[in-house]
């Protein structure tokens, strides 16, 4: 696939509000009345047989607030923060390691923020060394790190790598010096040059950049240098992301609002068309589908290729089927029965393993049907199409038969030409990978009924 053309007419048609879908349910269907011990039950259920880990770890803390951001952070200046919230850390693997399989294979290892590299070196070879400590770590592990070009230096690079992480994610957002001072991210594209050579030196296999469009003071014009900019720097990965305006989750994005910087809806959908006519012609990227880009040599690109893509809370990844052990404020652990977040307190998650407490906050258990349901639009998500006899023999169940309703309603999609639907299956078009979420949405019984603003929209 190459040259994708964007049809804004009917973006502009299925722009509506819904999930990302890391999870499903999602995590909006996550409550208070799932507790600590139902997350011991579960976690100790999930023993019963060594099913592979991926292991995440929230490092929350920032020095400056991105006014754009979405994530779960913690302001601060004060860098004996971290190594405070490492001890913490430490404190909470040595909970729940006790607890795992002893012959349990971590597959996947990933850290993100806030900012993992407002850590000082010396914080992060320790948490390293927890790690290797308490997991058995496999032999391809993919190990990926989220890192702030911002007052990085060189030895935070290299601990990360001796450690044992092989892919890295910058944030960029855009390269424009006035976007830039728009959204209190000051970056300037020599510091990011010159952090991705520092990343190339050290031998990590695969870089990704995250991009933003729909931000402050962005035209088509300025968007595109920032885009000529990427393709020089050549990631090997591409997350472009909708700018998500939810002022009701996070009270800073309201300052955009008052300045009355945004670009326009109209705008914002130009940015789009330029964003995946530009990556997937001139730059060569394969639109792995929503907001992700990847070179066809990529291991993203080539797992989708076999049919063999995952999806979870970080993101799309190529080790399947592994159970989620995550750490930290906020993070959220996923079984295959059941999903839970920590506390997002930063005292109340310390009081937690203080105690020598699992510092669950909320969850869910996940029902029989949630899980076909997961499946599918996992399947949607991931690789692009369902196969009714694979899914048949997968789940127990006549694919066709279970989702009569749901396919029937899939003739505008076919009619947009989204879709090819028949009877051995669903084939998302090049096309329809803009729209994956809305495609996958089909699917989800727990879509709100009302107007209310939960989630972001799709494009």
């Amino acid at each position: 696939m190459s040259g994708l053309h964007v049809d804004l007419d009917l973006i502009r048609k299925y722009n509506v509000a819904g999930p990302r879908y890391t999870s499903y349910p999602p995590a909006t269907r996550f409550n208070e009345a799932f507790d600590e011990s139902q997350a011991l039950q579960e976690l100790d259920a999930s023993n019963r047989e060594p099913r592979d880990l991926s292991l995440y770890f929230h490092i929350p803390f920032c020095e400056t607030l991105c006014w754009f951001c979405g994530c779960t952070t913690v302001i601060t200046l004060n860098h004996q923060n971290g190594a405070t919230y490492v001890e913490h850390l430490e404190r909470e693997i040595a909970v729940v390691a006790p607890r795992l399989h002893a012959e349990r294979r971590a597959v996947q290892l990933h850290w993100g923020g806030g900012s993992p590299t407002f850590l000082a070196p010396e914080e992060i070879r320790r948490l390293g060394r927890a790690i290797h400590q308490h997991f058995h770590l496999a032999e391809d592990l993919e190990a990926s790190v989220e890192i702030d070009p911002r007052r990085l230096q060189q030895d935070h690079v290299v601990a990360l790598k001796e450690i044992g992480f092989n892919r890295a994610s910058l944030g960029v957002q855009d390269f424009n010096p006035e976007v830039q001072l728009a959204v209190h991210r000051i970056q300037p594209r020599e510091m990011t040059a010159q952090v991705v050579q520092w990343i190339r030196d050290a031998g990590f296999r695969s870089l990704n950049i995250d991009l933003i469009y729909g931000l402050p003071h962005q035209t088509v014009d300025s968007f595109r240098r920032t885009l000529d900019i990427i393709l020089e720097l050549r990631p090997d990965r591409l997350a472009v992301f909708n700018y998500a305006h939810v002022p009701w989750m996070k009270p800073s994005q309201k300052i955009f609002e008052k300045r009355q910087a945004l670009p326009s809806p109209a705008v914002k959908l130009d940015l789009l068309k330029l964003v995946v006519e530009t990556l997937t012609d001139a730059g060569g990227y394969v639109c792995i589908g929503m907001d992700h880009f990847a070179l066809p040599t990529d291991e993203l690109a080539t797992a989708q290729a076999s049919r063999t893509l995952q999806r979870n809370f970080q993101g799309y990844s190529t080790r399947g089927g592994a159970d989620i052990c995550a750490f930290g404020m906020s993070a959220i652990s996923q079984t295959a029965d059941a999903y839970w977040q920590n506390l997002k307190p930063l005292e109340e998650y310390y009081a937690a393993v203080t105690q020598g407490r699992l510092p669950v906050a909320r969850g869910c258990r996940v029902t029989h049907d949630d899980q076909i349901r997961r499946a599918a639009i996992m399947e949607i998500m991931c690789n692009l199409g369902i196969d009714f006899a694979t899914m048949d023999r997968r789940l127990g169940i006549s694919f066709a038969s279970y989702f009569a309703k749901e396919l029937a309603g899939f003739s505008d999609m076919v009619a947009d030409g989204l879709v090819r639907l028949d009877s051995s299956g669903i084939t998302v078009t090049d096309l329809g990978r803009l729209l994956v979420r809305n495609i996958a949405m089909r699917f989800d019984t727990h879509l709100p009924k009302t107007a209310e603003p939960r989630f972001s929209r799709t494009i």
